[in-house]
């Protein structure tokens, strides 16, 4: 009996997702380009299963049925595309390649559309939930082309996790879609990941909480609106002993990673002219945490302060948490903004409440107020923010004072809060009716001609003032980035 679907790459998710897979009843095939990880893979884990190892890219085609399934969890990139190319020749029409990696949603879209022309269908799948995901129930985000969705969709479904029932997995979208908004998803846990850390930075050098102390705070944050699994995982982090019974976590250097997603969806902002503030402080922060040497001088030649928060504990711990979800809030209203966006600059067409169902389980992001967004697009479809649903128009009222003393605190005391901070300013610039921009125009007009509108004028009429004198009547042409 031929395998339904075949596998290439065997690091830790492609391994998780098989066995995943395999517990649902579906035969896979597997290969690596270490053949020696294809034995020992099916001499450990896969053991005593149905499993199929294979040895060449030739003997994975000819163990599955048609149409052929692969699903690729190689690293993304060349890789990807070498991986194809390699396929090609052994395939047929009608045959379906996966991508299950971090791809690029452009590249997904160039690999969509050409494969089309060879009469391979493809799909570009973000999948969400780390090795634990994998093995018992990502998030998963297929897009690409269609055609190839009622193929797919009982596996993929059947694997992903399930919430009330309902499976974190649906067709987002043509092309790359499905990695778009996997891209998003990984942007949008940058920031719920930097609000953490920033929280935990205020309540330990701000108010001088013990890692116990702050465990319970999170394990008890994690009963309520902030219930979230990266809030469930600090908790337990904090819990966490060294061999020695002091915090592991106090031994770990200071200087954060970053695989690029986070940074590809600022980029994309930047293109799309969406502000994504939040978010890019978070890769930001990422990127000032690697320059630990540097940051060790700095710290030996520049003052601090030395003022001590000298207040009431418990209320600036629920301050901090107030803080901790209204800049929450922020960073999904600015993601799902930025995908809205998307949505109509490439032609996208994709449906937020669903995508908030698919984020609910299995990724890394999943949180309660995930069922408040959907609940939010299933009321008005076309919401332009979520900030202007009435569920976190009251969230946000509630917690602004709150926010503002955490923001104070850091300041106070030296205590670096860019993703609070900046989450802030959109805020009070997104509720703004007015904003000096009206200055920055007119100096754009001073000193290079590119014109302005006028308040007293229709929109859309420019209009270019002689502010010195001699600079004459030519304006610059006028044009949007």
């Amino acid at each position: 009996m031929k395998a339904k679907i075949g596998l290439i790459g065997l690091a830790v998710m492609g391994q998780n997702l098989v066995l995943n897979m395999n517990d649902h009843g579906f035969k896979v095939a597997v290969y690596n380009r270490t053949t020696s990880t294809v034995d020992e893979f099916l001499d450990g884990p896969a053991k005593n299963t149905q499993i199929i190892g294979t040895h060449s890219l030739e003997e994975l085609i000819d163990s599955l049925e048609s149409p052929r399934i692969i699903m690729l969890m190689v690293k993304a990139g060349e890789v990807v595309d070498q991986t194809i190319d390699k396929l090609v020749p052994l395939l047929s029409a009608g045959d379906i390649i996966v991508d299950g990696g971090n791809s690029l949603f452009t590249d997904t879209d160039r690999r969509t559309l050409s494969l089309k022309e060879k009469n391979i269908l493809y799909i570009g799948a973000g999948v969400s939930g780390g090795e634990e995901g994998a093995r018992h129930g990502p998030s998963i985000m297929p897009g690409g082309n269609k055609a190839a969705w009622p193929t797919v969709k009982t596996i993929f479904q059947s694997i992903s996790a399930q919430v009330n029932g309902e499976p974190c997995c649906e067709w987002v979208g043509d092309n790359g879609a499905g990695h778009y908004v996997k891209m998003v998803h990984n942007g949008i846990e940058y920031g719920d990941m930097q609000l953490i850390c920033e929280a935990y930075q205020l309540m330990s050098d701000g108010l001088g909480l013990s890692a116990d102390e702050m465990h319970m705070i999170f394990a008890e944050w994690n009963q309520g609106p902030l219930s979230s699994y990266l809030i469930e995982i600090t908790a337990g982090i904090l819990a966490y002993k060294d061999e020695d019974g002091q915090p592991l976590l106090e031994k770990i250097l200071d200087t954060a990673g970053q695989k690029g997603t986070g940074k590809w969806t600022g980029i994309n902002a930047l293109d799309l002219g969406i502000p994504l503030t939040l978010i890019g402080e978070s890769v930001f922060a990422r990127c000032l945490s690697a320059q630990k040497e540097e940051r060790v001088k700095a710290a030996s030649v520049l003052p601090k302060r030395t003022q001590k928060f000298t207040g009431d504990k418990k209320a600036m711990i629920n301050a901090i948490g107030d803080a901790l979800y209204a800049a929450k809030i922020i960073s999904y209203a600015q993601g799902f903004r930025l995908m809205r966006e998307a949505s109509k600059e490439y032609n996208m067409s994709l449906k937020y409440g669903d995508i908030a169902l698919m984020w609910r389980g299995g990724c890394i992001i999943r949180s309660q107020f995930l069922n408040d967004i959907k609940q939010a697009y299933n009321a008005n479809p076309d919401l332009e923010n979520l900030l202007l649903a009435d569920f976190f128009v009251d969230a946000m009222k509630q917690a602004d004072e709150g926010w503002r003393k955490a923001v104070v605190l850091g300041i106070e005391l030296g205590i670096p809060t860019p993703a609070f901070s900046s989450a802030l300013a959109y805020y009070d610039g997104y509720r703004s009716e007015r904003l000096p921009a009206n200055l920055l125009q007119a100096q754009r007009d001073y000193f290079g001609a590119h014109t302005y509108e006028r308040v007293d004028q229709p929109r859309g009429r420019f209009f270019h003032t002689d502010w010195t004198g001699h600079g004459g009547k030519t304006a610059s042409t006028t044009y949007t980035v």
